[in-house]
């Protein structure tokens, strides 16, 4: 498994800051089990994050220094990677791995087993696992039915969705099984399933979703998303 789709810079210097909350933290772990190019970006990230935490209220001289130090780094993440070498690009034993756990970031929340999951019918083809907060952040499992049209949708924070199995298609592309959705407030999308199986998907949410259509809207409470 390959992703296209992955983690926003910014992100990964969040991440590698502590600065996530648990709820995302654990989407973007999920995403970084299986994406060898998001590891290596977070490694050098890491270079950057512990400075930026361990200068709560520096001087302005250091707070300017910090500042170019992490626009440089985010420059440098931008940037295309080289392919890595195919005995780098799956962890040990990943295509081993049974098809019945699930990801390991994602276990606290949810269970060890895909098939101990028990879903909530939330609509027509769509079911949710909402997780208990450890935070004011939102943390699903959802899982929609193929060919579902979900409503058209922005968002009033940040929102991480990784796609677990399936796939879906909207305004920014394919996402299939690995893709990372990183999305922020600018973003105005409608997710539409792909055939064959069921679209699962993992997202944390740091605020509610913004539907267009009126009858999404009056849906919404019922749904808490």
């Amino acid at each position: 498994m390959s992703p296209r789709h992955h983690l926003d810079p910014a992100t990964l210097v969040s991440h590698a800051a502590g600065a996530l909350s648990p709820e995302m933290a654990a989407v973007a772990d999920t995403h970084l089990e299986a994406c060898a190019h998001c590891r290596r970006q977070l490694a050098d990230a890491e270079h950057v994050g512990g400075a930026l935490l361990s200068q709560q209220q520096p001087p302005q001289a250091e707070a300017q220094r910090s500042e170019r130090l992490r626009d440089d780094m985010l420059a440098r993440l931008r940037q295309p990677l080289p392919a890595a070498p195919l005995h780098a690009r799956d962890e040990p034993g990943e295509s081993k791995r049974d098809a019945d756990a699930m990801p390991r970031p994602l276990q606290p929340y949810f269970g060890k087993s895909w098939k101990a999951l028990r879903w909530r019918w939330m609509a027509p083809g769509v079911h949710m696992i909402r997780a208990p907060r450890s935070s004011g952040d939102t943390l699903v499992l959802l899982k929609i039915a193929p060919g579902k049209s979900m409503p058209v949708h922005s968002h009033r924070g940040s929102e991480l969705t990784q796609i677990l199995r399936g796939a879906y298609d909207d305004a920014l592309g394919h996402f299939g099984p690995g893709d990372m959705a990183d999305l922020d407030s600018d973003i105005e999308h409608q997710p539409v399933t792909s055939p064959g199986v069921p679209c699962i998907c993992v997202a944390a949410l740091d605020g509610p979703l913004q539907f267009r259509g009126w009858l999404a809207r009056k849906l919404q409470p019922m749904v808490g998303l």
